[in-house]
């Protein structure tokens, strides 16, 4: 088992390795910019047709020579075209080379909450499935379940596999919307006890057995009785013993018998 986290793990750092290594140019292409956003625009060689401000909640920004100027709803690309037209048009310069840059990321965030590795506010600065942005916030930690909710800005909510995103199951990994949550909830539990060397809650695995839990429990005691295990579940009556190929279920309570000799 130990054996089979460690691949997993490595697989996750693979793919956080290819998210982090995405140059930041190419994360800023497709942004649409929106209202308190804050931008640079540069005219070069000359350095007082540019400007630096924040974008106004009417989605505008003023510049100097040109005025009022609609951002919001513009790329960093359409952005740079439209002021070079406006300079262009109203006489001021004849070819001007015109750069605009996001400095600061706010009108289109995701939340990112629970159990990972850096909680907090996201930018969209460009196209995220729920995966890539899972890992920028440092994947999920050991105390996280094994699914994540999705909860869109107008409160519809989906839980979504951890196993199938890292899969690559691409229809059950949607990209994110301004304003999205992602939450990642306390790994669901289970309870063990008795003849056991490591009692009392552990975190279920995807598709864990009776016999894969005694494992992560740290097995039974030399007195213990893997033939003998007390099932207590949730709105099921007490069974005595429980075959060791069975699924744990969220707040199952094992009982370790002792060996009858």
């Amino acid at each position: 088992m130990r054996g089979l986290k460690a691949v997993w793990r490595g697989a996750v750092a693979l793919l956080a390795g290819l998210v982090l290594a995405v140059p930041a140019v190419a994360q800023q292409v497709g942004y649409v910019l929106g209202p308190d956003d804050t931008i640079s625009v540069a005219v070069y060689g000359q350095t007082d047709a540019g400007v630096q401000t924040r974008i106004k909640p009417d989605g505008t920004i003023v510049m100097p020579l040109i005025g009022s100027v609609q951002a919001s709803g513009q790329t960093v690309i359409t952005l740079a075209d439209l002021v070079k037209k406006k300079l262009v048009s109203g006489g001021y310069f004849k070819d001007p080379i015109v750069n605009v840059e996001v400095g600061a990321y706010v009108s289109k965030t995701v939340n990112v909450a629970g159990k990972v590795g850096n909680p907090g506010l996201y930018p969209l600065d460009r196209n995220y499935r729920v995966l890539e942005l899972l890992l920028k916030a440092g994947w999920v930690k050991d105390q996280g379940a094994n699914f994540v909710y999705l909860r869109r800005a107008d409160g519809k909510e989906t839980r979504l596999e951890t196993e199938a995103l890292v899969r690559g199951a691409l229809d059950k990994d949607p990209y994110l919307q301004p304003g999205d949550t992602l939450y990642v909830p306390d790994a669901e539990t289970f309870y063990v006890y008795g003849q056991i060397n490591k009692p009392g809650a552990l975190p279920i695995l995807p598709g864990m057995t009776v016999r894969q839990a005694l494992a992560l429990a740290g097995g039974v005691t030399a007195t213990g009785n893997d033939k003998k295990i007390g099932l207590y579940r949730v709105g099921s009556k007490e069974k005595d013993e429980i075959e060791l190929d069975a699924l744990v279920q969220k707040n199952d309570i094992l009982v370790i018998k002792e060996r009858l000799f």
